[in-house]
């Protein structure tokens, strides 16, 4: 897309890949087919929602100059995802040898006699090109933009559309996991079957303490080993589980 006849301007649209909760970065390359040196600023109809780096610049002859476009994290997607967005791009005859900071407001004054050319740019939202081994995702939402000094505001950037996968291949178990399960409930059975033998033979052997201190008697001995050994059993099922 052409300026006029000073600068080409690559792609002709800004094209950004949405996704919510995410920044992400494209680029715009600046052709100063002339034999002056060019000088643009870069302004959007939505400020606070890009940035760009640079926002202003010069362009030596017969030269390329990339310029960066953000659009910041977004917790809402548009309507049907059409993006209203525009950018317009000025460029204007610079003095030889100008520089970035030689560049001011005054330079872009159509009032003033000075013959500015201009390009708009809209905003697209597209598809995302993405591969399960190979996800590259931006910053999240509240990570701070650097501020643009464009008299309009910052300018803008691409997202990514999310592309999600079925909820019930997500979550599918594999059949290792299956024979973890069943093998956790087996285990877990029998623990708790091991907790009811241990209760009932603590009310029994609570149950022979006050026969015995009526009586004055002892626990029989092979009584007191069973259940110790029981106990044994019923720690090492719940170190197993």
């Amino acid at each position: 897309m052409n300026t006029g006849d000073l600068l080409t301007i690559e792609p002709q649209e800004l094209q950004f890949p949405f996704e919510l909760r995410k920044q992400i970065s494209c680029s715009l390359e600046l052709l100063n087919k002339s034999d002056n040196y060019v000088a643009f600023k870069v302004k959007t109809t939505n400020p606070k929602k890009y940035y760009v780096r640079p926002n202003t610049g010069v362009v030596s002859p017969r030269s390329t100059w990339d310029v960066t476009v953000t659009m910041q994290a977004q917790k809402e997607a548009p309507p049907d995802m059409q993006c209203k967005d525009k950018f317009l791009l000025q460029s204007v005859v610079a003095s030889p040898g100008a520089t970035a900071k030689d560049v001011n407001a005054e330079m872009f004054n159509k009032e003033a006699g000075h013959h500015v050319e201009e390009c708009k740019l809209r905003v697209v939202y597209v598809a995302p090109t993405r591969t399960p081994s190979s996800v590259r995702e931006g910053p999240e939402e509240g990570s701070s933009p650097r501020a643009s000094v464009s008299d309009n505001g910052s300018l803008s950037a691409s997202e990514r559309a999310v592309v999600s996968i079925p909820y019930v291949e997500r979550h599918k178990p594999q059949d290792n996991t299956i024979e973890e399960m069943a093998l956790i409930s087996k285990l877990t059975a029998e623990r708790n079957s091991a907790i009811q033998q241990n209760n009932r033979l603590q009310q029994e052997l609570e149950l022979l303490r006050h026969q015995s201190s009526r009586s004055r008697g002892g626990i029989p001995y092979m009584y007191v080993l069973l259940i110790g050994l029981i106990g044994i059993i019923l720690g090492y099922l719940v170190k197993r589980t």
